[in-house]
C-alpha cells in the first residue's frame, strides 16, 4: 500500500464484519451485542511511534467539563490523561450526551429509543464503566450530567416538545436534537430509566453519586414564543409541569441513592426571557443541592453586565447562596474564535472570587482543540490598604505633578519633544497639614502600619478631588463596561479611587441607576448603550499614593505641638 504521511490521519476506522453478515438492507429482527478486541499491537522500526503532547501543566483550582458525544471515539484513558496533564483536578462535570447512549430499535422505518434490557446500549456502558472506574482510581469525582434533549431522529414523535403550529423544538444543530416534553410521561420515565443506568455505574465503582439534571427549559423560538403545545401539556401549567418533572428525577435517583448529590443546571441567557416558565419557583433552594450557571454567550463575548443581570435574577429568584453554586464557563465553538477563550478564563475566574463551590470550562474538546491551558495565578500580594490618609489637609500642603519629556535640539536648534509618560504623576508633600502633636502620633503610627513605602493607600487632593460629567466614552450597542477618567483638555487621567457613593452615570444625558460600581473605577452599565450614546459621569476620587521615603523625621517644637518638616508621598500607577 502507498505510504500516508501520519500528520493527514485525522481518524482511523477499523470495520467489523459479524458472522451471519448478508449485506442485506433489512433490520435485524433483534438487537445483537457483540465485542472485539484488538491485543498484541507493537511499534517497531525507525519513526513508527507518533509525538504526543507531553505537557505537564501545574495542577489548578479550575475544574473541566467532557461530553460523552465529542469523545465516545477516544478510550477513558487518553481523555483522563489528558485532563490530569492539564491540570484539572477534583471534580469531572461529565455530559453523558443526546446521541450515542441510546438503545434503539426498529420501527417505522427508523430506529428509535427503547429501554430495552437497559436504558443504554452495551457499548456505552463498557465506556462509561471503565472511565469510571479510572476517574475513581485517579480519586477523581465525576457529575453525570443529563439533558433533556436527543437527537431528533431518534425521538418519539409525541415525546418532542411543539410549538403552536405543531412543529418540533429543534436546535441548530446539524442533524438536530429536539427536546423531551416535561408534561410527556414516557419521555420523563424515560430520563429516569437512563439516570438510574448512569448513577449505577458510577456507584458500581466506587464513586460518589452526583447526578446533574442539565439544562431542563422549554425550547424558545426566535421570536420568543415557546414549544409549549405538544398535547401532553394539555390545559396545564408548563412552568410547573418543568418543575415537577425534575422534582420527580430527583427523587428517583435519591430513592436509588440516599446519599446522592442532585444538581440542577440552569442556561441564563434562555431562561431570563420567561423565568416564570423556564425558572419555576419549584427549583427554590433546597430543592436541590447545588445550582450549577452557565451563560455561554455573554461569558465567550466578555458581557459582563448581561452576566451580572442573570446571575441577579437567579439568585432573587432561587435564592441559592454562592457557596451552593457552580458556573460553567464556554464555549468555543469554532476555532476561529479562539480568542473568546481570555473572556471565557477571566468569567470562570470571576466567579471564584465570587465565591461559587466549583467553576467548570466547557469543554475539554473544545480545550484541546484550540489549546487552551489554564495557569493558577499567584495570588496578589495586596500592595494597597483601602483606606484614607489620616490627617486632613489644608491648602498649605504642597502639590506637585511629574510629567517625563524627552527633549532633543537639533543642530540648527530646533526641539523635538515626546513625552515619555502617558499623564503626569503628582507628588505631594503633606508636612505642613500636620499640626499637634495628635497629628504627628497618627502620622507615625500610620507609617509604621504601611510599612513606610511598602503599602499604598488614599489621599484626598486638597486642589482636585472631583470629576463633572466626565465623558466615559461612547456606546456600540455592544460595550457595557467604561472606565472613569477625568480630561485635562486633551489628556485624560484614569481614576482607580473613586469615593462610593459619589458615583453618578448619564447615558444620552439621562441620569441612570442601572449600573454597578467595580474595582479600579469599572463601571458597568446593566444594559450596553446604544450606538453613539454618550456616556457621562460625576464622581469624587482620591488618589492611591505611597510615602516616597524609607524613613520619616518629625521634632516636637513646643509643648503639645509638633513640626513635621517635609512628608513627601507620591502617586501611584494602577
Amino acid at each position: 500500500a502507498d505510504p500516508v504521511w501520519a500528520g493527514d490521519v485525522d481518524r482511523m476506522f477499523v470495520s467489523l464484519v459479524p458472522a451471519g453478515y448478508t449485506g442485506a438492507a433489512a433490520d435485524l429482527a433483534a438487537p445483537v451485542e457483540g465485542w472485539a478486541e484488538l491485543s498484541q499491537i507493537s511499534c517497531t522500526g525507525s519513526g513508527s511511534v507518533l509525538a504526543i503532547g507531553d505537557v505537564v501543566v501545574p495542577e489548578h483550582g479550575m475544574r473541566i467539563a467532557t461530553g460523552y458525544d465529542d469523545c465516545y471515539h477516544l478510550t477513558p484513558e487518553r481523555v483522563l490523561r489528558n485532563i490530569v496533564r492539564l491540570g484539572y483536578r477534583g471534580t469531572i462535570l461529565h455530559y453523558v450526551g443526546m446521541s450515542h447512549y441510546p438503545r434503539l430499535e426498529a420501527a417505522s422505518g427508523g430506529y428509535y429509543v427503547t429501554l430495552g434490557a437497559s436504558a443504554i446500549n452495551a457499548a456505552c456502558a463498557a465506556w462509561h464503566s471503565d472511565f469510571a472506574e479510572r476517574a475513581q482510581a485517579l480519586d477523581y469525582r465525576v457529575i453525570w450530567s443529563l439533558s433533556y434533549e436527543l437527537l431528533d431522529q431518534h425521538c418519539w414523535g409525541d415525546w418532542k416538545q411543539r410549538a403552536a403550529d405543531g412543529s418540533p423544538a429543534l436546535t441548530g444543530w446539524e442533524p438536530p436534537s429536539t427536546l423531551l416534553s416535561p408534561a410527556h410521561s414516557g419521555a420523563m420515565a424515560y430520563l429516569r430509566a437512563v439516570a438510574l443506568a448512569f448513577c449505577g455505574i458510577a456507584d458500581a465503582a466506587g464513586l460518589a453519586v452526583k447526578f446533574q439534571i442539565g439544562e431542563p427549559w422549554w425550547w424558545t423560538l426566535p421570536d420568543g414564543s415557546l414549544c409549549v403545545h405538544d398535547a401532553a401539556v394539555g390545559e396545564g401549567d408548563p412552568g410547573a409541569w418543568l418543575a415537577d418533572s425534575t422534582l420527580d428525577l430527583r427523587d428517583a435517583v435519591k430513592g436509588a441513592h440516599p446519599g446522592a448529590e442532585v444538581l440542577l443546571l440552569v442556561y441564563l441567557p434562555t431562561v431570563e426571557r420567561n423565568p416564570e416558565v423556564n425558572m419555576p419557583l419549584g427549583w427554590a433552594a433546597p430543592a436541590f443541592d447545588v445550582l450549577q450557571l452557565e451563560d455561554y454567550d455573554w461569558a465567550a463575548a466578555g458581557n459582563q453586565a448581561a452576566s451580572a443581570r442573570g446571575l441577579a435574577l437567579a439568585e432573587a429568584r432561587l435564592g441559592y447562596a454562592a457557596a451552593d453554586q457552580h458556573y460553567l464557563s464556554g464555549f468555543v465553538l469554532a476555532p476561529e474564535d479562539k480568542a473568546s477563550w481570555l473572556h471565557i478564563d477571566a468569567a470562570a475566574e470571576a466567579a471564584r472570587q465570587r465565591g461559587v463551590a466549583e467553576a467548570f470550562v466547557w469543554a475539554l474538546p473544545q480545550v484541546i482543540r484550540d489549546g487552551f491551558v489554564h495557569f493558577e495565578q499567584e495570588s496578589d500580594v495586596e500592595a494597597f490598604d483601602d483606606i484614607l490618609f489620616p490627617i486632613a489637609l489644608g491648602r498649605e500642603a504642597e502639590v506637585a505633578p511629574e510629567v517625563s519629556t524627552a527633549i532633543v535640539t537639533s543642530a540648527g536648534g530646533a526641539e523635538m519633544r515626546n513625552a515619555e509618560w502617558a499623564e503626569a504623576r503628582t507628588h505631594y508633600d503633606v508636612g505642613p497639614g500636620v499640626r499637634s502633636e495628635a497629628d504627628i502620633a497618627a502620622l507615625l503610627a500610620f507609617f509604621r502600619a504601611r510599612m513606610g513605602p511598602a503599602r499604598g493607600f488614599r489621599l484626598r487632593d486638597p486642589f482636585d478631588w472631583e470629576g463633572a460629567d466626565e465623558l466615559l466614552g461612547v456606546g456600540d450597542g455592544e460595550t457595557a463596561s467604561f472606565a472613569l477618567v477625568k480630561h485635562y483638555g486633551a489628556v485624560k487621567r484614569r481614576i482607580t479611587r473613586p469615593v462610593s457613593g459619589t458615583v453618578s452615570v448619564a447615558v444620552d444625558g439621562a441620569a441612570t441607576e442601572a449600573f454597578t460600581l467595580g474595582a479600579g473605577g469599572m463601571v458597568t452599565l446593566d444594559a450596553a448603550p446604544a450606538e453613539g450614546a454618550e456616556v457621562t459621569a460625576s464622581f469624587v476620587f482620591d488618589v492611591p499614593v505611597r510615602f516616597a521615603e524609607d524613613r520619616l523625621s518629625v521634632s516636637r517644637a513646643t509643648f503639645l505641638a509638633g513640626a513635621a518638616a517635609s512628608v513627601p508621598l507620591v502617586e501611584v500607577r494602577e
